[in-house]
């Protein structure tokens, strides 16, 4: 069936389930809209170029939604990085109220407060999974709505890549010493736990990565996993490729709005755009774990040399962690009413993992 096709009736029938009552979650159903309802247009920046088509492609996705669902009366144009606006000014413009919404990662903007990292990622924080259930349902989403009113904003998740890779090197790392002096491309928080072990952290938006990395100008960088690597060309001038990405073990990608702007919408708007949110961030996750393996298989078909951060490197980036969270606690308050929230959240779900999937997830890989 065509996707188009299969979207217009799917709006369709979202549209008449909640018409007709019909008690389901926001991904299953959405509201009728009234003939009576307002035009809106609404500018969406995204912190991605269109050539990374799935992180994108989300952005797309919500557009495409919400006005099908409106009946086109709610129209959302997304614009890619640097179009409108430089990658890394996406959230400024929506507090800001320069454009309405934005697509991006909360922890491009520790900067500002280094409780933004908790959107989307902390090193050793929640897997993918976890950080949905943390969000949707065990009360992540009310801490983070509480932290970010302080910046006029409203988050809703757009995507979750799962865990990253560990990046790409020009030579290997074997040791903590190998991190000395090291220039790498590496957001958010991830970037000042590397510092501690004594690498120079870069932040660039994806677009400029990969001429960095040719030019030397950066000795590493990381982005995403595979699918998305691949697209960028990284493996072509930097052959090491690293797992895990133990600063990005689940991040989130958000739908940032305007929170005067969020409010003036119709409720049956915003009905709307939550469910295609969610509709964007399940298909995310989806569209990574059927990508990402045939990406990695092209890639060391290609002699990408593909290897494991070490034991002493993975413990002595723990254990600076624990320790950068400590020293933020003690002076941030909002870092650690949501820190201790989290922490709390982890251990439970590590617990629970650790007893199904992760003894399961063991058996299985050890038998392929």
């Amino acid at each position: 069936m065509e996707r188009r096709s299969f979207l217009k009736k799917a709006g369709v029938g979202l549209a008449a389930g909640a018409a007709a009552g019909v008690a389901s979650s926001p991904v299953a159903a959405a509201p009728a809209v009234h003939t009576g309802l307002p035009e809106i247009k609404w500018r969406m920046t995204s912190s991605f170029p269109r050539g990374v088509d799935t992180l994108f492609g989300s952005a797309e996705l919500l557009s495409t939604r919400v006005s099908e669902i409106t009946g086109g009366k709610f129209d959302i144009r997304v614009y890619p990085a640097g179009e409108l606006l430089p990658a890394l000014q996406a959230l400024d413009a929506v507090q800001q109220g320069t454009v309405e919404m934005s697509h991006t990662c909360s922890y491009y903007y520790t900067g500002k407060d280094k409780a933004f990292g908790f959107g989307t990622a902390i090193p050793f924080g929640l897997n993918a999974r976890q950080m949905d259930a943390w969000i949707i349902a065990g009360g992540g989403q009310e801490l983070l709505d509480e932290f970010y009113s302080n910046y006029n904003i409203r988050s809703f998740l757009g995507d979750n890549t799962g865990v990253q890779m560990g990046g790409w090197y020009r030579k290997e790392i074997n040791t903590v010493a190998d991190m000395n002096g090291l220039k790498i491309r590496i957001a958010g928080l991830g970037g000042e736990l590397l510092a501690r072990m004594g690498a120079v952290p870069q932040q660039l938006g994806a677009g400029d990565i990969y001429t960095a990395l040719e030019k030397g100008t950066i000795d590493a960088a990381e982005f995403v996993a595979p699918y998305d690597d691949e697209k960028l060309g990284l493996h072509k001038v930097a052959p090491n490729y690293y797992a895990p990405g133990f600063w990005e073990p689940g991040p989130a990608v958000h739908f940032f709005v305007n929170k005067l702007e969020w409010d003036k919408l119709p409720k049956e708007y915003q009905a709307a755009f939550q469910a295609a949110s969610r509709e964007a961030h399940i298909l995310m996750t989806a569209s990574y774990d059927h990508k990402n393996p045939q990406a990695l298989a092209r890639l060391l078909s290609q002699g990408v040399k593909l290897q494991r951060f070490s034991n002493e490197i993975m413990k002595k980036a723990y254990d600076l962690s624990q320790e950068m969270y400590a020293e933020e606690s003690a002076k941030n308050p909002a870092w650690k009413k949501i820190y201790t929230e989290f922490v709390k959240y982890r251990q439970s779900q590590n617990a629970w993992f650790g007893v199904a999937e992760a003894s399961y997830d063991r058996f299985m890989q050890s038998i392929r």
